[in-house]
């Protein structure tokens, strides 16, 4: 294997562990106090099944893993060893999937709006792949990066909306303009990129964008350029409940590019799938350190129980309100009643709004609320005055999925004695080095 990974970034546990198991395991263990900070659990074979999952749905497609949407080291190093790619944003980004030595033709610096510095460092370590879809990007990158291949990105937002957002992407009126510019500043355009995002609801708005990026490819190919890179973007559903929507979407990428780039007509097309990887594989626990009783009807008031959560910073809290459900550790008795419940995070600005009018049993200082679905865009770096700690993560995975890293990877299945030798108890000692015994493997499709 590559290096990027192994037995020792994470827990082993049997098939068909979820992260609530492992999460209360911790808990329960005599060094989980009360004292306790939040932590993540990530159930790594999630991310190796949603990887074999999409490329069964999808297999003309390669995977770029946009590194903002979660930039653990678990994540980074099991995406690496699954061979996908990764798309960055910054220079930071770069130089994270780097270090833990990830090639630079594996990287796109798919930053619609990029810093002169950001540019000459991309340049300086030999990733060439990145986007324009203006005027301004074109001149910065002519002049900062002489060898980049350039993707020209295009507008990709059909769902017509009273409120627009800002969006990026060069509009088909302006695409053979940026074309003859970049030609006349000998720029290398060898693609097109779109980019739908999460908002994105309707399957044919993939083959609408893949329509119109095929018209875009017959701009650059009558200027002469060498079309060959397709990029699909993201805005793939993430939830598991969301698999039907997924299949969906699939099958209408699937037609459009038969349609319009039949196999066999040279083009690599690429996605950036982001929470669908992630979005279902980390669950995040944080305790309750006060609480108070709040009159109905007061003032800013939406429940009777107000309780503030033991979360590290209030930066945390989008993706929780984003993501799925929210529950006590332990299962209310149905004998007790629940009530109208408001959670906040630290005092402070208005972000710390968690959640308002949850049914929640009377909740005390020091016990857990798990939070499910929060890998997307929940993992931070630390602030530069080391205020915001970033939460622990414990990793887990099946050696089902594991063994399945390792053939994709070309390596022979461990023998059944040296499965039984590496069982140990899980301890609370390290944060992902122990393993627990399973059962024999099952076939490595069995895990999609």
């Amino acid at each position: 294997m590559n290096g990027y990974l192994d037995e020792s970034d994470f827990v082993l546990v049997e098939e068909g562990f979820t992260p609530r198991d492992l999460l209360e395991n911790l808990l329960v263990e005599p060094c989980h106090t009360g004292e306790q900070g939040a932590f993540f659990v990530a159930d790594l074979g999630d991310v190796v099944r949603r990887h074999l999952r999409f490329h069964q749905a999808l297999p003309r497609v390669t995977t770029f893993f946009p590194v903002k949407c979660n930039s653990s080291r678990g994540v980074l190093g099991l995406l690496a060893e699954l061979g996908a790619g990764f798309a960055c944003a910054t220079k930071t980004e770069i130089a994270q999937v780097r270090s833990i030595g990830v090639p630079a033709e594996k990287i796109f610096y798919s930053n619609p709006c990029k810093q002169v510095a950001h540019i000459k460092y991309a340049a300086s370590h030999g990733v060439q792949l990145m986007t324009f879809d203006n005027e301004v990007e074109l001149n910065k990158v002519a002049r900062s990066h002489p060898h980049a291949r350039m993707l020209l990105g295009i507008a990709a937002d059909f769902n017509p909306s009273p409120h627009p957002s800002v969006t990026f992407g060069a509009t088909l009126m302006s695409c053979q303009r940026l074309l003859e510019m970049a030609k006349e500043q000998a720029v290398e355009v060898v693609g097109i990129s779109f980019h739908l995002g999460s908002h994105c609801l309707d399957p044919q708005a993939f083959a609408q964008a893949v329509a119109e990026a095929q018209l875009v490819f017959e701009m650059g190919t009558e200027l002469g350029y060498r079309m060959h890179v397709l990029d699909i973007g993201g805005g793939f559903p993430g939830p598991e409940d969301t698999r039907a929507r997924f299949e969906e979407t699939a099958a209408a990428i699937n037609s459009a590019l038969d349609l319009y780039f039949p196999e066999g007509c040279g083009v690599e097309v690429v996605a950036r799938p982001g929470r669908y990887y992630v979005t279902s594989a980390f669950t995040f626990a944080a305790s309750v350190t006060a609480k108070e009783e709040l009159p109905p009807g007061q003032p800013g008031s939406e429940g009777r129980w107000h309780s503030r959560t033991g979360l590290p910073v209030a930066r945390f809290l989008p993706g929780m309100k984003q993501h799925g459900s929210i529950s006590p550790l332990q299962k209310p008795c149905p004998d007790h009643p629940s009530y109208s419940s408001s959670l906040r995070g630290p005092p402070g600005p208005a972000e710390d709004r968690i959640a308002d009018g949850l049914e929640l049993p009377e909740l005390q200082v020091g016990d857990w609320l798990i939070f499910e679905d929060m890998g997307a865009y929940t993992i931070t770096a630390a602030s530069p005055l080391g205020e915001c700690p970033q939460p622990r993560i414990s990793y887990a995975m099946s050696r089902v999925a594991w063994e399945t890293v390792q053939l994709f990877q070309g390596k022979p299945s461990r023998a059944e004695e040296e499965r039984e030798s590496a069982c140990t108890p899980l301890s609370c000692g390290r944060e992902s080095a122990e393993t627990l015994c399973m059962a024999p493997a099952v076939p490595a499709a069995s895990i999609i």
